[in-house]
């Protein structure tokens, strides 16, 4: 049986293809402390600047200079805002000329494992667009 709502068909029973969802079908709702984590270390550059500064404490022209393709106002900003975040202190070194050195701090230095973690996997599952896909094995025809 059809029932006529506004225009539109509506099927007046439910007997086809029921589909209810109880709570326990939801996802659990999304973390707000991960989910801000991720957006933070996952914005452009963001995790290469702390890859590279997991080296060491770095001047920002080689920050620069190891980062193919970043612009002086990205990588400012980046470092603005990891700095903000507490993950990394800016130091100026009164010389002449004045020299800036940026470090992870320990807030910082403990995304380590981490991004340990997201390079392993990404060696094993990404692949760049200089490299062969994985070759398939063949067997000898004969």
């Amino acid at each position: 049986m059809l029932v006529y709502f506004s225009k539109k068909i509506v099927s007046s029973t439910l007997s086809f293809h029921p589909f209810y969802m109880t709570r326990n079908d939801l996802p659990a709702p999304l973390c707000a402390r991960f989910h801000r984590a991720v957006e933070l270390i996952g914005g452009r550059w963001t995790g290469a600047i702390i890859q590279i500064l997991l080296q060491g404490k770095s001047r920002y022209a080689v920050i620069k200079a190891a980062i193919p393709d970043i612009t002086d106002r990205m990588l400012s900003e980046r470092l603005r805002s990891l700095e903000a975040e507490e993950l990394v202190t800016r130091r100026v070194v009164p010389e002449s000329p004045v020299r800036v050195e940026y470090e992870l701090t320990e807030k910082g230095r403990s995304l380590q494992s981490s991004l340990r973690e997201i390079g392993a996997w990404a060696e094993r599952w990404i692949s760049l667009e200089s490299e062969e896909p994985p070759k398939k094995n063949r067997q000898a025809a004969g």
